[in-house]
């Protein structure tokens, strides 16, 4: 029998970090991310791109750079499932919920949380609640509720030595907390380090842009996939 998630122990001294969460990339080639991020490489060539169910390479190079959110959603199915349906196929649903919008003048507005959160409700029976608002201790209670959450943050979180520009701007999935440290899979993380990441409360509330949502996996389905914490799944 596959073990319970430990976010349902009911010891009160330990706080929920769900485990094993899958990092799941939103690129397709997870070891091009820094070549992406600070080289200026082209992330449609990529050789992985099929993997994630782009109808074609053109369209994988147009919104690989907006999948943070979906990513963050392919990780609570893929947890809470044991399997999700590839990136490609979770973003068109997410479209056709207005989760996204493409822009007259080309460019993509997204993710937009309010209707992304009615296509998570709808399409995958996951509880989705919008918090516009958070302060980190709002986060920390959520966590302790047994919630993932998934946290706006500046997209240099990847690098937590660096102060950032800006707060916010980028989605990861918050799965925990313990010790004053933050436990959290980054879709765009471009070291194995800072795809399946810990940091602590305080520094991780520097690049935290103050909302997100949160994702309610009852305990009853906190059965887990069977694959190792931390498994890079980059489609």
């Amino acid at each position: 029998m596959l073990p319970l998630c430990c976010a349902d122990s009911t010891a009160t001294s330990v706080r929920p970090v769900h485990g094993p969460v899958p990092v799941v990339t939103q690129y397709a080639t997870p070891d091009l991310i820094g070549a992406i991020a600070y080289n200026g490489h082209d992330p449609a060539d990529d050789p992985a791109w099929q993997s994630t169910g782009a109808p074609t390479q053109a369209l994988y190079a147009r919104w690989c750079r907006h999948m943070c959110g979906i990513a963050c959603l392919r990780m609570a199915l893929l947890h809470r499932d044991g399997q999700a349906p590839p990136p490609f196929q979770l973003l068109s649903g997410a479209r056709h919920f207005k989760a996204y919008v493409q822009q007259s003048g080309g460019g993509i507005k997204g993710l937009i949380y309010l209707p992304f959160a009615d296509y998570v409700r709808t399409s995958h029976a996951l509880p989705v609640d919008v918090h516009p608002n958070l302060l980190m201790t709002d986060v920390i209670g959520l966590l302790d509720a047994g919630r993932m959450v998934m946290a706006s943050v500046s997209k240099e979180i990847r690098r937590p030595e660096h102060d950032p520009e800006k707060r916010g701007g980028h989605l990861v999935l918050v799965i925990g907390h313990e010790n004053g440290q933050i436990h959290f899979r980054n879709p765009s993380g471009h070291t194995p380090g800072s795809r399946a990441a810990v940091l602590p409360a305080s520094r991780f509330a520097a690049f935290f842009g103050g909302r997100g949502m949160s994702l309610d996996l009852p305990a009853s389905r906190h059965r887990v996939s069977g694959r190792p914490s931390g498994q890079v799944i980059s489609r």
